[in-house]
């Protein structure tokens, strides 16, 4: 997966995986290199990050969306053996479950931050978390949305990811899946309802109002083993493109995706 990566001027993304076992997500303007959630353990990550081309030293920083074990996990050991410092809002904070870090930086929902080339947007969610948030990063005039772990498409969210160049987006559940599933009932009201995942056809809905027109490519993330399926993401999102997927990819628990650029 590393051949997809080199260090030139452009915007940048990849993940290491996706899913409700672990997930993380790369971002990089060819010098900065920020790592979005971590929920794979130290060795794991490491594993996973060497298979992208980079070495954790090269992280510029980690960023939290929320304090859920799936995308914290692996946040605290890495951050404490590479000395990376972490970017999380206050309420992810007093959650309790990262510990220490060598170095932490306050997030505030809606207030722009940069590090270093990478401008970015923290967006409050509708997620049941202490103070959850996505992201939006722009660098060289191209923007990519972070969009996962949402409970319902907002106007506050449909009105801060507009725009976008590339976007990945949750595609969590398939609504007859999660009914007929394995889960008990109080798990599946709270991945299906107001402040926990987004099903297929409420990605596909989100989608509809963000537009397509600049739209290079669109990531089916977040995909439950359990309650869904990567082709019923993309028959869900594939209408709306007039049947062309060449701009929809999948993030796999397994592996994620290689190296995308935004053009």
């Amino acid at each position: 997966m590393a051949e997809g990566y080199a260090a030139t001027p452009a915007l940048r993304f990849a993940s290491l995986g996706s899913g409700s076992k672990g997930n993380a997500t790369l971002v990089s303007d060819g010098e900065t290199h920020v790592l979005v959630d971590c929920g794979f353990g130290l060795r794991e990550t490491e594993r996973r990050l060497a298979q992208f081309g980079l070495h954790p030293r090269q992280l510029d920083a980690i960023l939290l969306t929320h304090e859920h074990g799936d995308h914290i996990r692996g946040v605290g050991p890495l951050a404490r053996r590479y000395a990376t410092p972490v970017y999380l809002t206050a309420g992810t904070w007093l959650s309790g479950r990262l510990g220490e870090v060598p170095r932490h930086e306050w997030v505030v929902p809606q207030s722009r931050f940069a590090i270093k080339g990478l401008d970015i947007d923290p967006v409050t969610v509708p997620h049941d978390a202490r103070e959850p948030v996505q992201f939006r990063f722009r660098a060289h005039d191209r923007h990519l949305g972070v969009l996962t772990d949402l409970g319902h498409p907002s106007e506050h969210v449909v009105e801060a990811f507009q725009g976008c160049d590339a976007l990945i987006l949750e595609c969590n559940h398939d609504r007859r899946m999660l009914d007929v599933g394995p889960y008990p009932p109080r798990l599946k009201r709270r991945v299906g309802g107001h402040w926990g995942h987004l099903a297929n056809v409420q990605a596909a809905e989100l989608l509809a109002r963000l537009g397509l027109d600049r739209l290079q490519r669109i990531v089916c993330s977040h995909i439950s083993e359990e309650n869904n399926r990567p082709e019923l993401a993309l028959e869900a999102l594939t209408p709306l493109l007039s049947g062309d997927e060449s701009r929809l990819l999948v993030s796999a628990q397994a592996h994620g995706f290689a190296w995308q650029t935004i053009a």
